[in-house]
């Protein structure tokens, strides 16, 4: 472990587990993770190893088989797994935003139901909530559920889901007509399960073939088309009193969700720097290492010194979530700076590999493909700031 993107004040289980996943990452992800994702293929054999280690568990409470860790200690999971492939991390990431929705808005027969077997991996969280039209602007969603006596029949396009084939759950948010005054309050988030694999996985679900991606490969990311979709009552998140809460329920995942896509940059952006300063010191120009000149040296402190401010507001909006206060704010504040970042110390350790950072033999190739995705996943760069201002306009709203 280097010198940066340390955190202070983990307790000892803390502490261990992250040394368990870093050489878990050094020895069974890094050297198989380039070649894996020029194939595009899944890393199955990473998986079944993260499901010995109980990481699909991570933050489901020990009541329900798993190991009842806090938004921390997950986040600082998912920065040394993203530091080895990020696409690995996407299989446990929106697994870990639907177990925690499960867990803070489930009723309890859908907890007792579900967490074992999300605990344990067999079975896999998707989180939907974006369509085809409409990106970041959820109130523009048109997919819909219609109440027939005790079912409810949903029809739509759902777009970007993360384990979309594998997954045997998917929260789903679809628009109800609940009689509120806002269309945010004529949300409501289903728990749609199916079978997992491509093509028509439950009545009325079809998961067409992943979507081809310039990067994050290896992790399929789906449509979802519901056609008549027939679910009981019982799988709306909180069942009844859960009625028109979707929108807010999705949002307490999204903020899980960026603290997650912040905690991916970082892991990347320490890469690309454990990368770009070995390299900088193995490779000579005009007679002397790459770490003699000093435009390579200045370089070098720049990416060190964002990586360690990504990562310090990362570590920040998720304690501030650990400790039960908002931090839509701190966590928009850092996706948009560790997400930024990322892509700008990515760039600056592929210039430092000169020609080679071009070539697919190199690491840095993979991360320049990947960097890009953290800039629109979770909300653009132009939603983070939005959200920002919002906050902060509210907190310092002059008093007349």
């Amino acid at each position: 472990m280097g010198r940066l993107a340390n955190t202070e004040g983990l307790t000892e289980i803390q502490t261990e587990i992250l040394s368990a996943v870093r050489t878990f990452v050094d020895k069974e992800i890094i050297p198989y993770a380039t070649d894996l994702e020029h194939k595009d293929e899944f890393p199955e054999a990473i998986v079944e190893g993260m499901k010995e280690m109980g990481l699909f568990g991570l933050m489901i409470p020990e009541e329900y088989g798993g190991l009842g860790e806090s938004l921390l200690t997950y986040a600082l999971v998912v920065e040394e797994i993203a530091r080895g492939w990020m696409s690995v991390s996407g299989v446990i990431n929106t697994h870990f935003i639907v177990a925690y929705m499960l867990k803070q808005h489930g009723t309890q027969e859908q907890k007792d139901r579900l967490l074992p077997k999300m605990a344990t991996g067999e079975v896999r969280g998707a989180f939907s909530m974006s369509e085809p039209h409409c990106g970041s602007d959820v109130a523009a969603i048109k997919s819909k559920a219609v109440q027939d006596g005790d079912e409810w029949v949903l029809d739509g396009q759902k777009m970007w889901l993360t384990n979309g084939a594998r997954a045997g759950v998917v929260a789903t948010l679809v628009r109800t007509d609940e009689g509120g005054e806002s269309v945010y309050k004529n949300m409501t988030t289903f728990l749609v399960e199916k079978e997992p694999g491509f093509g028509e996985t439950a009545p009325g679900v079809t998961i067409p073939g992943k979507i081809e991606k310039m990067g994050y490969k290896g992790v399929e990311t789906t449509e979802m088309v519901l056609e008549g979709a027939r679910v009981p009552a019982s799988s709306i998140l909180g069942g009844e009193a859960g009625r028109g809460k979707g929108f807010y329920q999705m949002m307490d995942g999204v903020e899980v969700g960026r603290v997650n896509v912040a905690a991916r940059a970082c892991g990347i952006s320490i890469r690309a720097f454990e990368l770009a300063i070995s390299y900088a010191q193995q490779r000579h120009t005009f007679g002397k290492p790459l770490t003699g000149h000093q435009a390579i040296q200045f370089k070098l402190a720049e990416m060190a010194t964002k990586v360690e401010a990504s990562h310090a507001l990362m570590v920040n909006a998720a304690r501030l979530k650990d400790a039960g206060k908002r931090n839509d704010v701190e966590a928009g504040m850092a996706k948009l700076l560790a997400s930024e970042y990322c892509a700008e110390v990515t760039q600056e350790a592929f210039r430092i590999h000169g020609g080679y950072g071009y070539a697919k033999e190199y690491e840095i190739e993979r991360l320049m493909r990947e960097a890009p995705f953290l800039l629109i996943g979770e909300g653009t760069s132009e939603i983070q700031k939005t959200i920002i201002s919002r906050g902060l306009l509210k907190d310092y709203q002059l008093k007349t």
